[in-house]
Formats: structure tokens, C-alpha cells, sequence
């Protein structure tokens, strides 16, 4: 069975910082690319970044860059979302997915994790 869990998540004020991590079952990990997307309430599901399979290259969405940080630990099948310099906008449900490579939110996606609350405080 598939598993993608997410973890991490909580409150924190804005300026603080968060490690989300996504633990991966089921498949290949070392195969595929490990996206984050969140979604906000009231709004629609947006990419935050990615990490490659192959030559673990990073994407970031705008918003984030310079902020937040993705890696990966293919021995513990786990990819981390470091997140500093939260800012209230930062509020969001925050899901892992996974793919052969990186995709788009509007893209199908093979696996989805449930997701993790991220709430930052002004």
C-alpha cells in the first residue's frame, strides 16, 4: 500500500520557523520526485516546491524562495520542507506528492499524501 504521511505542521508566529517532513511507503522512493503544494481556505491548491529523483534538483514556487528549503533522505524514504521566515500567508494545509517527476498542481499526480495544518500567527 502506498503511504504518503505528512508531518510537522502546528502554529507558530510569523517569522518563526517549521520542518515538515513527508515519509514515504509503498513504492520506489528513490524513483520518484517528491512535490509540496498547499492550500489555503477559501483558495485554490498551489505548488511550494519540489525535489527531483534523479539529480535532486529544486524548484520553488515564488512565494517561498529564499525562505523555505526541500531535501530529501533516500535512505529514510523522507523528503523535508524547512520553513523560516513564516509569514501569516504561509497559512495552509500542506500536502506531499509524489511522481515520476516534478509536476504542476494542475497536473495528474500518481500519490498524495492527507495533508498537515500549517497556521502562522501575525
Amino acid at each position: 500500500e502506498v503511504q504518503l504521511v505528512e508531518s510537522g505542521g502546528g502554529l507558530v508566529q510569523a517569522g518563526g520557523s517549521l520542518r515538515l517532513s513527508c515519509a514515504a511507503s509503498g513504492f520506489t522512493f528513490d524513483d520518484y520526485a517528491i512535490g509540496w503544494f498547499r492550500q489555503a481556505p477559501g483558495k485554490e491548491r498551489e505548488d511550494v516546491s519540489c525535489i527531483s529523483s534523479s539529480d535532486g534538483s529544486t524548484y520553488y514556487a515564488d512565494s517561498v524562495k529564499g525562505r523555505f528549503t526541500i531535501s530529501r533522505d533516500n535512505a529514510k524514504n523522507t523528503v523535508y520542507l524547512q520553513m523560516n521566515s513564516l509569514k501569516p500567508e504561509d497559512t495552509a494545509v500542506y500536502y506531499c506528492a509524489a511522481d515520476w517527476a516534478c509536476r504542476g498542481v494542475g497536473d495528474p499526480i500518481r500519490y498524495w499524501g492527507q495533508g498537515t495544518q500549517v497556521t502562522v500567527s501575525s
